[in-house]
Formats: structure tokens, sequence, C-alpha cells
């Protein structure tokens, strides 16, 4: 193709909403005031906008992510003024998410691209999978109303309880809590017996559960 070409394919989508995406891997924010939204994941913004960076995870709107065993956050940064904010985290696809004033989602903390300011959060730790993963297993508790933006590697399968995942390709969860098990018989891609393996088992009539074709470290 041309560069007119090139240019009129892959410019971005005129749109009113404030989550859009302008391709598999990119989100577009529309900033009218504050948005919350993963540090590191700007790749280019339009408008009068600024980017402040949150170090820790305490104490209201300061951060998340909070590793466990080295003390050290992944900060999160508020965007502030008015215009376009392109979002991408690593080549991962992104969703897009309208929680109603009733949904909420718990999220991976990995996992976790971008919020509206009224969206309310919370953080908290599996510490019990401390074991296999570095520090626990950090999670979002994200309640509506409001846009929420979640990356997946590859494209995502939503299952229904009851339902046993591996907590390294488990990226949300909605209407059920997840229970730690350890699966002793388990063994390794090669065969060899991997000793024990956790598991997140999550029960009960309603929920669902989001997992990826890819395992987390």
């Amino acid at each position: 193709m041309d560069i007119d070409q090139f240019k009129s394919e892959h410019v971005p989508v005129e749109s009113d909403d404030r989550f859009q995406l302008e391709n598999s891997y990119t989100l577009d924010v529309a900033v009218d005031g504050t948005a919350m939204a993963k540090a590191g994941s700007m790749v280019a913004y339009t408008g009068d906008l600024s980017f402040k960076g949150k170090a820790s995870a305490e104490g209201g709107i300061t951060g998340f992510l909070k590793e466990a065993a080295s003390g050290e956050g992944t900060p999160v940064m508020a965007i502030e003024g008015q215009g376009h904010a392109y979002l991408a985290d690593g080549g991962k696809k992104v969703q897009v998410l309208e929680l109603g004033a009733d949904d909420a989602i718990t999220v991976n903390g990995e996992d976790v691209l971008a919020f509206e300011d009224r969206i309310s959060y919370e953080i908290s730790t599996i510490d019990s999978l401390a074991g296999s993963l570095a520090g626990g297993f950090t999670n979002v508790f994200l309640s509506g109303p409001g846009y929420v933006a979640i990356t997946t590697h590859g494209d995502p399968i939503v299952v229904e309880p009851p339902v046993s995942t591996d907590p390294s390709a488990t990226v949300a969860w909605s209407g059920t809590s997840p229970d730690v098990e350890v699966n002793r018989s388990l063994s390794d891609m090669i065969g060899q017996e991997s000793g024990e393996r956790y598991q997140m088992r999550f029960d009960g009539p309603d929920g669902f559960v989001v997992v990826q074709p890819f395992e987390e470290h």
C-alpha cells in the first residue's frame, strides 16, 4: 500500500466513547478530567494532558500492585487534562469492560491497564500463593459504574464455576472467590513429577473466571 493508504488504514477512529479500542493492542482513552492507567503504558497522546505517577499502594488513589515479598510497588499514574491517551502493555490484547452500578470484577494486578476515576478499587494479596508466585498473588477489586480495560496474552476464555485454574494464567473473576489448592499429582510438561502445584478453585452457582492461554511468572 502507498503512504496515503497506510495512513488512512491506521488513523485513530473518531468516537464519543471514553474507552475505545484502536486495534486489538491499543486503547484510546478520551480524557476529560482524570483517568487512571498502569504506569508506563502511554505510547502517545494528543491534547493537553499531564501524567502523574503514584509511587505507593497505600492511602487512597496512590497506586496499586504492591509486591509483598520485596515491598516494591508497580505504580499507577493519573492522566489529567483534556485529550486522548493511547495506552498499550507489551503487545498484550486489550479487553474493555463496562461495569454497571452493581457490577464488580477482581483482576490480576499485572493485567489492569486503565480504569475511569469513578471506579472504586481495593488491593489485596493471596499470600497462600507465595510458594508459586513471588510475593503472592496481587489482585485489584474494581467496582462500577464505569469503564475498565484489562490485558490478556492472546484471546481469553471465560468459564463458569466450578473450575480450577492455574494462578499464572488466571486474569480475572467475578461473582465468585477462589480457594487455593495444592495438587501433588500433577506432572510438568516433560513428564517429570513436579511436586506441589498450586491451583485456584472457584465454586458456587454464579460468576465467571477469565483465563488466558499464557502463564505469567
